[in-house]
Parts: C-alpha cells; structure tokens; sequence
C-alpha cells in the first residue's frame, strides 16, 4: 500500500471513531433486530413468550503478523458475536424453540431474543430448564406494558412578572397555569435540555411541534403513517415542548428543550382500548437511549417488574439521567419503572395525601396536543408526568450538574397548594435553584 493511500486510511479511521454517538437518521442505531420489527412485534404474546440473554461481549477482530493498529478498532456496528451466534444456535437445536426476533445490547453486553417455546412445552417448564441453563445470562417472561392515560384508567417571584404568551389557547392550559411556567420561563426555558420521551409516535407535523422533534425511533413497526396518528405521544410531547409564541395553540414547559421520541408503545386495536407495550419494545428503546446524550427520560407507562428492563433502567440512573415516571392508576409502587429507586415518580394532584416521596402534578383536564394538528384536554398520571419533565428541563438548563435527589428535594419542597392541593410548582422551583446558587458563591 503507498504511503499517501494509508495516510487517508488512518484519517478515516481516526473521523469515524470521533463520529458523534448519537443517531442522526430518525432510526434507532443501538439494537438492529435478525428481522424487521414489523413483522414481529404484532405475532408476540406475552402469555406465551419468553425473553432471553445471552453473553455477548464486544471482541476486537482478528489480527496477524503485520497488521496495523486499525485491525484493533472496534467494530461500528454492534451485532451478535460469534460466541452467542454459537450459544444460541445449540441452544435452539437443544429446547427446540422458535425464535421471533433478536438484538443485542451493547450498554449491557447481552444478545437477547424473544421465542417461542417448542409445541408440546409451557412457558413455565422451559423457564425452569432455562435457570439451570449456565449459558443463560437472563430468561423471562415477555411481558406488557401500558400508558397511563385516561384511556386507562418557595423562592421570590420575578418582578417583571408572568412571561406573557401570543399562544391562543395559553390560558387554558391547566397545568401550564397552575404550576406559573410562564414566571419560571422569565429564567429558564429549558435551553438545550434533552429529553427523550419513551411512548407511542408522536404527530412531528403538528403546527406546535414542527421542528421541536429532534430525532425519532419506531421500535414497533415501519408505519410512519401510524406513528404520526398516535395520541398518547402526542399529547406528552405537546405538555413537554410545544412551541411557544407563535401565535398558535399552546404551550410548552420546556418549549427550548431538544426532543427525541422512541416510539415502544402501539394501539392493537382502537385508540379507546389504550396503548401497550412490551419488554421487546421497551428494551429497544432503553437500549437506544443509552446511546445518546438525553438526561430527562419520560415514562408515562408502566407494568409489572421486569430483570430486563430493571437492569436497562439501572444502567441509566448509573449515568445520572433524570427518569421521570407516571404512578399507575392502583396507586402501587412495585412495578417498573415506579419501584426503581432514583425514579421521580409523579401522580395526578389530588386531596389526599401523596404517598411517600411521590410528586403530584396537574393531570386533569390537561389541554394539549393532538394527531392531524388538533388540541383536546385528556387526563392521567402520564399527563402529571410530562409536566414534572418539563420543569426538570428548567432546572437542568440553569444547572447540568444536579442529580436525581436533589431535584426531588427541591421539587418536593418548593410544592405549593393550589385550590387546596398541593402541586409542583416551576417558577418556585426555578427561584429557589437560582437563589441557592447565588447564595452558594458569597
């Protein structure tokens, strides 16, 4: 090889290693399924199938005598290794099962699958065999997930007053109104903050998120159409980031933060049934994550506890990402992800008495965004959720450094009554962290 020809091979080289993680295109770049989602996600069943693991550590590709220091640079695309290629294959030829679709992981090291057991053996009796399976790092249930819909179920007040917006529909927004975003955006408006908000396909067309999507992931099919249909995410998005001071609609509480949204969650049926989601699609989505630079996360959703999921949700708040949860409707705390500790777990403001260390926010009769450009007013912890992430972003935006607990201090402690219930509140919030801080450099 000439000189002048392995010159131009090391710059390459060396630009494609300080390429940015995150993903460019509006596809998730984290986990790449043996087959296209959409032709396995709508054949799973969580009655019936399993999850599983195994090891699937990152390995240099073989060098030889001779060889330069780029045959030691890892691989770009992290897919199964020949060791699970191999685990996996003796194991299928030993219990007989029917794999729908595969994907690794690589923030856990982990090649998982979702299959089928073989005809003739239960879920639980494969369970079984598979514990005592050495070269299993992880075997559940495939499990489902829903949103939390209604479909399911003190510092100083800024002298020049309440931003006030041209948005028509500005004043009607409940929990805009109660929690004073508009006071709190004299100080911060959540300027460059990214949150990824894990839900259903969010309308990027509509005329209050046009261009405040920054990116995009479908975990669930290739249906654009349909993403773009979704409510669930839409309305979540609106809450969150709705452009501000164009003469339309509404409102953000963050409507400067940057918005990625992983689509994991899908209708079978009707909107009025609600949406679901799975551990497949979660995983993925987590997964992809973890990959970014994103510190808020939004989960308006939840279900049982699931090791999967638990293990992708450790790794996040590991790497101090804010994660923000909706309480399920039964009020429990045993699921993922409300259990997870480090999780801001949010209820819909009511009279009684919060339990222990949960917000409460505004989640009823919530004016915001709809598919096809629309608004209507919906309800549920989802919706208290949202407006919890917003004033995170507010807050992350004057200060990257703070973590989990202190802003579930202060967001605790600066909660005001508001019509007898007592709420977050943005503006008190973003004062108290400003006065703090001043008073932090006497």
């Amino acid at each position: 090889m000439k000189p002048g020809s392995l010159l131009l091979l090391l710059a390459v080289s060396v630009l494609g290693a300080c390429s940015p993680s995150r993903p460019a295109s509006t596809q998730g770049t984290t986990v790449t399924p043996v087959a296209s989602a959409s032709d396995n996600v709508a054949t799973m069943n969580s009655a019936r199938d399993i999850v599983l693991a195994v090891a699937n550590p990152q390995e240099p590709p073989p060098t030889h005598a001779g060889s330069s220091m780029l045959g030691y640079a890892p691989p770009s695309n992290y897919g199964a290794g020949q060791r699970a290629i191999s685990m996996l294959h003796e194991m299928r030829e030993h219990y007989g099962w029917h794999e729908v679709t595969g994907w690794p992981i690589k923030a856990l090291s982990l090649y998982c699958i979702v299959l089928e057991p073989p005809a003739g053996m239960t879920r639980e009796d494969l369970l079984a065999a598979l514990a005592k399976d050495e070269r299993v790092a992880l075997a559940q249930p495939l499990q489902d997930y829903a949103v939390y819909s209604a479909q399911n179920d003190a510092g100083t007040q800024d002298a020049d007053g309440p931003h006030k917006y041209n948005d028509p529909y500005a004043d009607l927004q409940r929990g805009f109104v109660e929690t004073d975003a508009a006071l709190a955006h004299n100080t911060s408006q959540g300027d460059r903050v990214h949150i990824a908000i894990v839900d259903t396909g969010v309308d990027t067309s509509h005329p209050d998120l046009l261009g405040r999507i920054h990116d995009t992931s479908n975990e669930v099919d290739d249906n654009n159409p349909a993403f773009n249909r979704d409510p669930h995410g839409t309305e979540v998005a609106g809450i969150i980031g709705a452009i501000g001071d164009n003469h339309v609609g509404i409102v953000g509480i963050a409507p400067k933060s940057e918005i990625s949204v992983y689509k994991a969650c899908w209708y079978p049926t009707t909107v009025e049934a609600g949406a679901r989601c799975n551990s497949f699609t979660l995983a993925k989505a987590l997964a992809a994550i973890l990959d970014t630079d994103a510190r808020v996360i939004n989960l308006s959703l939840g279900g049982p506890s699931d090791p999967l999921l638990n293990k992708l949700l450790s790794q996040l708040l590991e790497e101090r990402r804010i994660v923000v949860a909706a309480l399920p409707p039964d009020g429990s705390t045993r699921g993922f992800p409300d259990s997870a500790p480090g999780v801001l777990v949010v209820r819909v403001s009511g009279e009684k008495p919060a339990p222990p260390d949960v917000l409460s926010a505004p989640g009823n009769d919530i004016l915001t965004t709809q598919p096809g450009g629309g608004y209507d007013f919906t309800s549920g912890s989802s919706m208290a959720a949202a407006h919890v992430s917003g004033i995170v972003a507010l807050l992350l935006a004057l200060s990257p450094g703070l973590d989990a607990r202190t802003i579930h201090e202060l967001l605790l402690s600066t909660s005001k009554m508001v019509g007898g219930i007592r709420q977050v509140d943005a503006a008190a919030a973003v004062a108290a962290l400003r006065k703090n801080f001043v008073s932090s450099r006497r």
